[in-house]
């Protein structure tokens, strides 16, 4: 079992940053793949960042070269920078935990209770 505790969303306004953390109830460290996820009014959950435990990373494309997720095993915790923010990144951002790497396009593992993010001016 692991607890999962999002934390830095907000309102910002377009174009603005935003730095997105979760903290782990335990060691992140092993096999594992620690991801963001967000979920808009009407829309489905989907992937937007996700990085294993050996340092590889993926991005849905509408935000790469914007986010970048990292992650320290020291502190249990995985961080989601976010830029050039626009409207249509408004969503819930929920943080997930898999053993593993790799379909995530499946809703599986541990996840966040969320942080809503709003961009709007």
């Amino acid at each position: 079992q692991v607890q999962l505790v999002e934390s830095g969303g907000g309102l910002v306004q377009p174009g603005g940053s935003l730095r997105l953390s979760c903290a782990a109830s335990r060691s992140i460290f092993g096999l594992n793949t620690m991801g963001w996820y967000r979920q808009a009014p009407g829309k489905q959950r989907e992937l937007v960042a996700a990085m294993t435990s050996g340092g590889s990373t993926v991005y849905a494309d509408s935000v790469k070269g914007r986010f970048t997720i990292s992650r320290d095993n020291a502190k249990n915790t995985v961080y989601l920078q976010m830029n050039s923010l626009n409207p249509e990144d408004t969503a819930v951002y929920y943080c997930n935990h898999r053993s593993g790497s790799g379909n995530y396009n499946y809703m599986i593992g541990f996840w966040g209770q969320g942080t809503q993010v709003t961009v709007s001016s």
